[in-house]
């Protein structure tokens, strides 16, 4: 099966179109514009690549996922943030565009990057159009840790996360949970499984069921009020449910 290739027109093919392997590869070209974008995210896909490659968009099944009956906060995790919790506080949208670029910086294990000059472009676009949004650690006047992501709806993308201190990313990354959880989202999309998203209760589930959830959210009005409404003592008190809870899981 040869890759659908986008022309200028605002379009993607279905999604069910999308390879299997390598990771749900649906087609190529396009632009990064906020049309498309939004477009995009609504249609259960995403673009990925890196310097060099053309544009590629993505909707992989299984898909993953990640909601509050599922977020795992371990011991440890809890033990460092009642150490810290006086120091820090979390917020949102202060500094979106630093998180980015904290989230597109060179990792230990690469040189590489897929988030882009040009997809940090973009989603700042996204983000003063009102789409993505950035969730953040500070300790006193230093930004430690965050996330980014696109909202649409009641459903919520992310895209990347950063850390400059131990534990950072984890306890930003199980506040957006609670938080969004409590704001009513449906769904809180991690696209690709990884043991790190694993170990915090990612979980798949078949694209077809991710896209049933998708429909149902984006008919829901976008949530406007990004203000904390949580602070980090949620997540002491956040009590991993048994395996076998169904409480956010939506038929």
């Amino acid at each position: 099966m040869s890759i659908v290739w986008l022309d200028d027109d605002l379009w993607f093919p279905p999604p069910e179109l999308a390879l299997r392997e390598p990771n749900g590869l649906l087609c190529a070209g396009g632009d990064l514009s906020l049309e498309r974008l939004r477009l995009a995210y609504g249609s259960g896909i995403f673009p990925w690549y890196e310097d060099g490659q053309p544009l590629l968009w993505w909707s992989p099944d299984p898909r993953c996922l990640i909601d509050r009956s599922h977020l795992h906060v371990s011991r440890s995790l809890k033990k460092w943030l009642r150490k810290h919790i006086d120091a820090l506080e979390i917020r949102i949208d202060t500094q979106f565009e630093d998180v980015v670029k904290a989230c597109a910086a060179p990792r230990h294990y690469s040189d590489g990057t897929w988030i882009t000059a040009e997809m940090q472009s973009a989603y700042l676009q996204l983000h003063r159009a009102g789409i993505a949004h950035s969730f953040e650690l500070w300790r006193g006047h230093q930004l430690v840790g965050g996330l980014y992501g696109v909202s649409l709806g009641r459903s919520f993308f992310g895209e990347s996360m950063f850390s400059s201190e131990t534990n950072a990313s984890k306890l930003v990354f199980a506040w957006m949970v609670l938080q969004l959880s409590q704001w009513s989202f449906l769904q809180i999309d991690c696209q690709l499984p990884n043991a790190h998203l694993m170990r915090l209760g990612a979980f798949t589930q078949p694209r077809a069921h991710f896209l049933t959830i998708l429909k149902k959210s984006i008919a829901e009005p976008d949530w406007h009020a990004w203000t904390p409404t949580l602070g980090l003592e949620a997540i002491l008190t956040h009590h991993d449910q048994p395996e076998n809870s169904d409480i956010l899981r939506h038929a």
